[in-house]
């Protein structure tokens, strides 16, 4: 069961976020409240982990797109390395896709950027009670849009395709041979119901599902 801090103390945050203006201003904002202490600032997701398992924050308010490692990854290793850390996911990016995968990496919440900082801060207090806190909209529409249809080795080879790659370079890069690309590649742009690989990798990003 989730500890609460005891009477008096502060939630310790980690707040990690990689445009610098957003995190200082989320930072002061969230330190602002009676009973939150940002203990740490981070602007890579590679670092996330590592300042949790020094700091041992009570919450980590995690972006998605980070540097190094994204938002998702990490709160996934923070779940293993760190238990006591409650996830809360802060994103601009508002995708179905990105909500299951990150109530899949046992994040306890999800919220999108556009919400008052009071919500936030609420969200925050929620989430170490041991609630989960996910932004209604965004709940709806990942119940509408359904399961990513996306296989991991075709999510692999899109992911890899996404800089107008050649075949052959994907195939390197996936290690897997140039027909099992193309046919991966083929299932993924019929799944995404696109015309060809540029258009599924967009389908799939609007979606979250890479």
């Amino acid at each position: 069961m989730t500890q609460t801090p005891g009477e008096g103390a502060k939630i310790r945050l980690l707040l990690a976020e990689d445009q610098g203006m957003m995190r200082s201003a989320l930072a002061l904002l969230l330190g602002l409240e009676d009973d939150i202490e940002v203990v740490a600032q981070v602007p890579d997701g590679s670092a996330i982990v590592p300042t949790a398992l020094a700091l041992r924050p009570d919450v980590a308010v995690l972006d998605i797109e980070l540097p190094g490692t994204s938002g998702l990854d990490a709160a996934a290793e923070l779940r293993r390395r760190v238990p006591g850390c409650q996830v809360l996911i802060l994103t601009t990016f508002g995708r179905p896709g990105y909500l299951r995968r990150a109530m899949e990496a046992g994040a306890a919440g999800f919220l999108v950027k556009d919400n008052p900082v009071e919500e936030l801060a609420a969200a925050v207090r929620r989430v170490l009670a041991g609630e989960r806190v996910i932004d209604p909209e965004l709940a709806a529409a990942a119940l509408s849009a359904g399961p990513n249809p996306l296989t991991p080795r075709e999510q692999d080879v899109l992911s890899a395709a996404a800089d107008g790659a050649t075949v052959a370079d994907i195939a390197a890069r996936v290690h897997l041979s140039q027909a099992t690309v193309r046919n991966y590649l083929s299932a993924a742009i019929g799944k995404t119901q696109t015309r060809n690989r540029m258009e599924a990798i967009r389908a799939a990003r609007r979606n979250g599902w890479l």
